[in-house]
């Protein structure tokens, strides 16, 4: 019961705790209990498989809200496009949709990135109150900074 993986979820809930992020308290205590409960065999491989097309669907249920709500409309659309900062979001949004997709192969094909990407995030939510979207992006950065490396090499 007490083994690496639970001292690491526990040493985790302490950054949480410290960095007072609600997100990573949450995320290690719903681990915490499924292994500790022995639930893990069953829940853990379809959350790791599965988990981030979960959260992707979470976040765009989320973004879709306003919408939904008519807070958005076609009107708001035609008023965002005769504005810079619409075409500069525009812009954004379709290059980061492309270079997470590069992200997605990485992550399930290099396990040790996976766990530096993970970490790396972990940090950035607990110390800096990041958002936990960042392994999916942080693996399409880091897929595309490898393929300029090693284009430039």
């Amino acid at each position: 019961m007490f083994n690496q993986a639970t001292l690491f979820l526990l040493v985790l809930l302490a950054i949480g705790v410290v960095g007072k992020n609600q997100s990573l308290i949450i995320a290690v205590a719903v681990l915490l209990v499924l292994k500790w409960t022995g639930l893990d065999s069953k829940f853990f491989p379809h959350i790791q498989g599965k988990g981030i097309n979960w959260g992707i669907t979470l976040i765009t249920l989320a973004v879709l809200v306003p919408i939904a709500t008519g807070e958005i409309g076609f009107k708001q659309l035609g008023d965002a496009v005769k504005s810079p900062y619409a075409w500069i979001a525009l812009a954004s949004g379709i290059a980061v949709a492309l270079i997470a997709k590069g992200g997605i192969h990485l992550l399930a094909d290099d396990p040790h990135i996976t766990t530096a990407l993970v970490f790396g995030t972990i940090i950035a939510v607990a110390l800096f109150k990041g958002v936990a979207v960042g392994p999916l992006i942080g693996a399409g950065i880091a897929y595309l900074a490898m393929r300029l490396y090693n284009f430039f090499t």
